[in-house]
């Protein structure tokens, strides 16, 4: 599932695009039907956290893989390897002798406006964590941000993007199972220290595989032993044999807020032992919307 990682590789890859001109713009989505970068040169293509930007002329396409999303590559005329109606976003650029085809499927979100509008359009998202400035410019403000909301489950804060922009699902159950924190647990209840410490690492374990085209978070690359916990339910786990359960974080059904995100969470009961037995079985009750 695309985190943070998966995107700054896709802007690595797309970066051929910078300096050629756009031939065809076809945006499917239909309040941005009539734009077009026909004609503009492609000036630069960047991530942050999960979302990509691509600039042409004095205007910018902003687009989030959410899910399902993919860019693909080809020559124009080459058959696509997905269905057309799920292309968003079709681009064409000059290359001899065929023209490069880039075509945006079932992307989850589609924008565009111009350059000027880029910072009003961020300034929900907190810090990039695979900013190579992050130490300097990024942590501070993720770890205020995080700890401003005492209450709500680390797991929440973590995934929310306005506090820290990047972490996905994925990344999250690594990092909180690697620092020993049962993601349920509040923020207040795990304390400054431990707050820090799961930031760190999720910083560390992004940053390793950032141009891996495999994540791995164990040190191991074979397959089925890459992750501690992701995507392992009721398998031993690998520190101590006890059984990995799921539970659920996120959502109205599971404590959160309207409009967010329920997310399953995996969790080894003895390597990350309940703090906040104040809140049950569900503790997020105090959270926000998680992009």
């Amino acid at each position: 599932m695309p985190e943070g990682d998966s995107v700054l590789q896709l802007s690595n890859k797309l970066q051929f695009m910078v300096g050629r001109q756009v031939t065809r713009t076809s945006i499917r989505v239909p309040r941005y039907a009539t734009s077009t970068f026909t004609g503009d040169y492609c000036e630069n293509v960047w991530p942050y956290g999960k979302h990509l930007f691509m600039q042409f002329g004095e205007q910018i396409l902003h687009t989030h893989l959410k899910m399902e999303g993919q860019w693909s590559i080809h020559y124009a005329g080459d058959k696509w390897r997905k269905p057309g109606f799920t292309a968003r976003a079709v681009l064409n650029l000059a290359n001899t002798p065929r023209d490069i085809e880039l075509v945006g499927h079932s992307l989850g979100h589609v924008e565009v406006y111009p350059i000027a509008n880029y910072y009003d359009r961020i300034a929900d998202l907190g810090p990039d964590i695979l900013d190579e400035q992050w130490e300097e410019y990024g942590r501070d403000e993720a770890l205020q941000r995080i700890l401003s909301r005492p209450h709500r489950s680390i797991g929440a804060a973590l995934l929310d993007q306005h506090n820290v922009a990047g972490i996905g699902n994925e990344y999250r159950a690594e990092a909180c199972f690697i620092a020993g924190i049962d993601p349920r647990d509040s923020v207040e209840s795990i304390g400054v220290t431990r707050v820090e410490s799961v930031v760190d690492i999720s910083r560390k374990i992004m940053w390793a595989n950032k141009d891996s085209p495999v994540r791995v978070t164990t040190g191991v690359r074979r397959a089925g032993e890459t992750t501690y916990v992701f995507g392992r339910n009721n398998q031993r786990c690998r520190r101590c044999t006890t059984t990995i359960y799921t539970d659920r974080l996120g959502g109205p059904d599971a404590g959160g807020e309207d409009g967010e995100l329920e997310r399953i969470i995996w969790v080894c009961p003895h390597c990350q032992p309940r703090l906040d037995t104040r809140l049950g079985a569900n503790p997020d009750v105090n959270v926000g919307i998680v992009d």
